[in-house]
């Protein structure tokens, strides 16, 4: 068993926990850090914003002007690629340059039916629409009266939920009403709304997704003060809406395919984020956080914070080294759960794609790899696509999603005594 501790100069820790592990596994302590001198300058795992925000200018540029004219627009990439950070953006810029356009976001991670999406959209609407406790009953009572609402009030808190009653889920005409909710209200006050929904591809595990669709795409058409802007994390579910002729969503509007932050971009900004709160990095080590995780938004930032931290003055390539090494220990049990879910011909697939295999039915690379006859190629594609493992790109290039996980791929887990 080893222990793996940081030395963060110039921060005061204390220890909160220390969790013990297998004696092939590492244990990490962790720590809180307080009284911090200054603000780590890289944002991962949230909502990336202001200063934290990198780059996206073009993206910026056309979403913005989009939602300006209000032009339908879906926004595919792989997951942790910076889409709700990206919408958050030009859902501020708007707000900040036109008073009259509302910016309605709608999570549905957790919604599992359809009553449970309604729910979902009915409160984001009155909410984005209302200012106070007083004005949201007031607007709940004059738009859903008849779906018999119940309004709760946190207690100790501002918060507020709107929720309906039983007769709910068969009173079908309420579907209708909460669709055209945002056309009523942007109509009644005289606004334009966006309505920006993340996780869209959860709609596809619905009972009878299919009528789902067809309903949403009748009724959303048909608004002229609104539009949205439709985006998740599983690219190939958001691909089988929206680019499939035989769906109700084909042609819904723009499709912005998100591509990763160019290199130039990432040694800009992660410089910069080092010399802003008073450390130096050179625009080579820059690059080379920008190269070790591929220009991978989530990771690149992740990796430029654990290289920050260990940073006192001037960074070195042992610092970026350690940084990068620290964190593919850290993932090594993540990574080991994921290849204990899966068959010994997916990893071996998995395998060939990070090795830069193309030709997949080639009888050598069959043997070699061991995957079995040149069938069973299309299910492993297919298998590890829907575990979101790998991304086929246009051209049908494949690669692995996650750049860290490809890394421990070829050098941890192919080379266990490294």
């Amino acid at each position: 068993m080893c222990v793996k501790l940081v030395n963060l100069k110039s921060i005061d820790f204390k220890l909160t926990s220390f969790i013990f592990a297998p004696s092939n596994y590492c244990c990490y302590i962790c720590l809180d850090i307080k009284n911090y001198t200054m603000e780590a300058p890289f944002v991962y795992g949230r909502i990336a914003d202001d200063l934290n925000f990198t780059d996206r200018k073009n993206e910026v540029a056309l979403l913005t002007q989009n939602f300006k004219n209000l032009i339908n627009t879906v926004i595919i990439s792989p997951r942790r690629w910076g889409k709700t950070s990206l919408v958050n953006k030009c859902a501020k810029l708007l707000s900040e340059e036109n008073k009259n356009t509302l910016v309605c976001q709608v999570d549905i991670f957790n919604c599992r039916t359809e009553e449970q999406f309604y729910t979902a959209y009915a409160n984001a609407l009155m909410r984005v629409s209302t200012s106070a406790w007083e004005e949201f009953v007031a607007g709940v009572k004059k738009y859903l009266s008849r779906m018999a609402p119940t309004v709760s009030l946190s207690e100790g808190s501002q918060s507020y939920e709107l929720s309906f009653g039983i007769g709910f889920k068969d009173n079908r005409l309420s579907y209708d009403e909460i669709l055209d909710l945002p056309q009523q209200i942007a109509k009644d006050k005289g606004k334009k709304i966006i309505v920006c929904i993340d996780e869209f591809q959860n709609i596809n595990e619905y009972e009878d997704s299919l009528a789902f669709q067809r309903k949403l795409r009748a009724h959303w058409q048909t608004h002229t003060s609104v539009c949205y802007c439709l985006y998740g994390s599983k690219r190939h579910m958001l691909l089988s809406i929206f680019n499939d002729y035989s769906m109700p969503f084909y042609k819904f509007g723009d499709i912005l395919f998100l591509q990763k932050i160019e290199r130039k971009d990432w040694v800009a900004f992660i410089s910069q984020r080092f010399a802003d709160t008073g450390k130096q990095i050179s625009d080579e080590l820059s690059g080379m956080i920008a190269d070790k995780m591929k220009n991978h938004p989530y990771y690149t930032q992740q990796l430029s914070q654990q290289t920050w931290l260990r940073t006192s003055k001037e960074c070195s390539e042992a610092i970026v080294n350690e940084a990068f090494n620290s964190l593919i220990g850290q993932l090594s049990l993540l990574f080991t759960n994921i290849i204990d879910s899966l068959t010994s011909r997916q990893i071996s697939f998995l395998i060939a794609v990070a090795d830069g295999v193309v030709n997949f039915s080639s009888k050598d690379i069959l043997k070699h790899y061991q995957l079995g006859t040149s069938a069973n190629i299309k299910n492993l594609k297919k298998a590890t696509l829907e575990k979101d493992l790998i991304d086929i790109l246009p051209g049908n290039t494949i690669e692995i999603q996650d750049p860290a996980f490809e890394y421990w791929l070829k050098n941890v887990y192919q080379n266990p005594a490294r």
